[in-house]
């Protein structure tokens, strides 16, 4: 069975999803991958001191607007995640802006570095710290669902971080190990390169 289709089968034979009832943008109650990059691509998301102050941002927004994290990688320079919003709640957009918005206050107030600014991000108080924009794409079905779900975390192996997933340490493939989704040894380039072409540009790589 290929590895997406055994996500997929494991997601809905315990419920973890209701994979029937994606949502497109907007729509309530929506499944939605995300991307979220540093400005100018600067490698400090892996620090121990920014994923501290990550993690507080992210449990403090899921306090105020809850959402479920159901895939997430950090990298040096980059995040990607799944999100799914409760259901009649469209505010993915305030979640993320939020998000990053203390994440920049916590990172600067530690005495973290921001790249250069303009004088017209200056005048609109824009920080050198995350791009201001992210990228979203709404996951449109089951195998949307499962293509995303395995290319968050096979992203340190793609950019050569490492020679195997379970490798890297700050994903949640994990988590889906211990729960019987991967296989420990999944995304080794052991056994080949998977190749997601398709999503690349998608995901702002």
């Amino acid at each position: 069975m290929r590895y997406a289709q055994r996500t997929l089968h494991f997601l809905l034979h315990f419920g973890v999803l209701l994979m029937s009832h994606f949502r497109r943008a907007y729509v309530p109650g929506g499944s939605f991958f995300f991307t979220v990059v540093t400005e100018r691509r600067a490698p400090i998301l892996c620090t121990d001191t920014s994923r501290v102050f990550l993690r507080t941002a992210i449990r403090e927004c899921r306090q105020r607007w809850p959402f479920r994290i159901d895939a997430m990688v950090l990298l040096d320079n980059h995040l990607h995640a799944i999100l799914t919003m409760p259901e009649g709640d469209t505010r993915y957009s305030a979640r993320l802006g939020w998000i990053k918005k203390e994440f920049t206050k916590a990172y600067l107030a530690a005495g973290g570095n921001e790249q250069a600014r303009s004088g017209s991000r200056i005048r609109q108080r824009r920080r050198g710290v995350l791009q201001r924009r992210f990228w979203e794409h709404a996951l449109r079905d089951e195998e949307d669902y499962a293509r995303h779900f395995d290319y968050i975390h096979y992203n340190p192996v793609k950019h050569g971080h490492v020679e195997s997933v379970q490798d890297w340490p700050y994903s949640t493939f994990h988590r889906w190990v211990k729960q019987g989704v991967y296989p420990a040894d999944w995304g080794s380039k052991a056994h080949g390169i998977m190749e997601f072409d398709d999503l690349d540009t998608s995901a702002m790589e």
